[in-house]
């Protein structure tokens, strides 16, 4: 995100940003690129696996979409999978969300998500970081970062995630803080769903859908969100188009679309996150069966 502004925050200048959210958290300041006003609103943090099956990249994108219409701020840590679908649903439905990187701005990990951060931050939200710009993204800092985005929700929610993942780690960094955890339940023999299978016998709230988080923060129920229509967008409409003939990849749908490639890259994500399109062993795009 070279081409973001950042300015480092003190941590007093959080207080009261983040309306006392970070309060005990272990920071002298974040770096941010961004308005940190969506902190005024409910906040939820929707994560889960950075490999998702299609039906969980679509349900994060639906639930986030959801939250954001009924004026929730949606907090994630930009990582592939869970996390961009739920920053791309919230943008989907007009609402400013938040992503917590594990390194600098300029180092920005995962590098396939940098549009995606940029796009959160011309949607009104921000992109944090603990790190300065230059800071590599090093493996252990990701489980600090997951603090901070615990730290900044009113509540939890995991969507999917492996017996092992670092959403699990997010969900311990909320009980510790007495934040609510929520979990989609999932088929007891799906090793996506062990988990949140986990999480709920542990005690966190089964979920279903929006109304259910809203509910169990308290909040109001949400609009009904528009149905998610990637293909209704000229610049998306001519990527499906593109697909129809086979599947392609990234850079020849870029150069075959005349689209400019930072909105064509951009519709890419945004039909990913849908689950319209999807990835191959391969690496190479096509439109979904489901």
């Amino acid at each position: 995100m070279e081409d973001a502004i950042r300015r480092f925050v003190t941590r007093e200048e959080l207080s009261g940003a983040a309306f006392g959210r970070l309060a005990g958290a272990a920071l002298t300041g974040l770096w941010v690129a961004g308005d940190l006003a969506a902190l005024a609103a409910p906040t939820v943090a929707v994560v889960g696996t950075r490999a998702p099956s299609e039906d969980g990249r679509r349900l994060a994108h639906r639930l986030a979409a959801s939250l954001g219409a009924a004026g929730v701020c949606v907090i994630s840590g930009l990582a592939l999978g869970i996390d961009a679908a739920a920053h791309a649903g919230a943008l989907a439905a007009g609402a400013p969300t938040i992503g917590v990187l594990g390194g600098g701005h300029d180092r920005f990990f995962p590098p396939r998500n940098a549009e995606l951060g940029r796009r959160i931050v011309a949607g009104g939200g921000a992109v944090l970081s603990p790190y300065p710009p230059e800071h590599p993204a090093y493996p252990w800092q990701f489980l600090a970062r997951n603090g901070i985005v615990a730290a900044l929700a009113d509540g939890v929610v995991v969507v999917e995630a492996a017996a092992r993942s670092g959403a699990l780690n997010t969900a311990s960094w909320a009980a510790d803080r007495g934040i609510p955890v929520m979990a989609f339940p999932g088929d007891v023999d799906r090793p996506k769903a062990a988990g949140c299978l986990a999480l709920i016998r542990d005690g966190a709230v089964l979920v279903r859908d929006a109304a259910d988080v809203l509910a169990q923060l308290g909040l109001a129920a949400p609009r009904p969100p528009a149905p998610s229509q990637p293909a209704a967008d000229p610049a998306g409409a001519r990527i499906l188009t593109l697909l129809d003939d086979g599947p392609a990849d990234a850079d020849t749908l870029v150069a075959s679309s005349e689209l400019p490639p930072a909105l064509a890259l951009a519709r890419v994500g945004d039909l990913l996150a849908a689950g319209t399109i999807v990835t191959g062993s391969d690496g190479r795009f096509r439109r979904s069966s489901g």
